[in-house]
């Protein structure tokens, strides 16, 4: 792979990962719950509202590049830092699209389900750039490499125990926070995690040749 090559991968990898963000705001903006991986830093958001949710989101990131660095010692690669500044890409984003979806009125629980699912369209039209990009993960999915690597499990197993982990702890921490009630963690986060899967398969069938065609370009 050449250096022009390279860049553009990451050019693509930076757009989707905007669009990631963008779909979190999307969701929170629907007030159904929002995708696994961002349900603590929602829960967070509502409990302690000084910090938005892309804040917290930058916060929960960086926890879970620690860890890896704590898991991996010696074995962490520099580069691996990256994850920093694109958590708070990520973060930023994550506020930018709220700030975009508070335009539009939620003032009926149907128009909340449409807002969750342009959220989920956007989310997973940012994974599945990533995905094709193909060059380096954002630390919610990297975390699940470093678990799956260390223990020998597939990717996919861990990362199913890893997004019900992220919502029970969700969960519990609503409940310690709002008097035994379940704040911010509701059928939007099941719905997205069972239907972005699909669609990002569907971007992705459709994109990936056309989108490598213009990176290796």
């Amino acid at each position: 792979m050449d250096k022009k090559e390279l860049v553009k991968r990451y050019i693509l990898f930076i757009i989707g990962l905007i669009f990631i963000g963008m779909g979190v705001g999307f969701t929170k903006r629907g007030e159904l719950g929002v995708s696994p991986i961002s349900s603590v830093a929602n829960v967070l958001s509502i409990k302690f509202d000084f910090l938005s949710i892309g804040s917290w989101l930058v916060i929960t990131n960086c926890m879970l590049i620690l860890a890896q660095v704590l898991i991996l010692r010696k074995d962490f690669k520099l580069y691996q830092l990256l994850q920093i500044p694109l958590s708070f890409l990520f973060g930023y984003s994550a506020d930018f699209g709220l700030w975009v979806a508070s335009f539009f009125p939620v003032n009926s629980y149907f128009s909340r389900l449409i807002m969750l699912f342009i959220g989920i369209v956007i989310l997973a039209l940012g994974i599945s750039f990533s995905v094709i990009a193909d060059v380096i993960m954002n630390s919610g999915e990297a975390i699940v490499k470093v678990i799956s690597d260390k223990l020998g499990r597939e990717f996919g197993n861990v990362k199913v125990v890893f997004d019900i982990s992220c919502v029970t702890a969700s969960i519990i921490l609503s409940l310690i926070f709002f008097d035994m009630k379940i704040v911010g963690t509701r059928e939007g986060t099941v719905i997205t995690a069972v239907f972005t899967g699909f669609v990002v398969k569907f971007f992705t069938r459709i994109l990936k040749d056309r989108l490598l065609k213009v990176v290796k370009s």
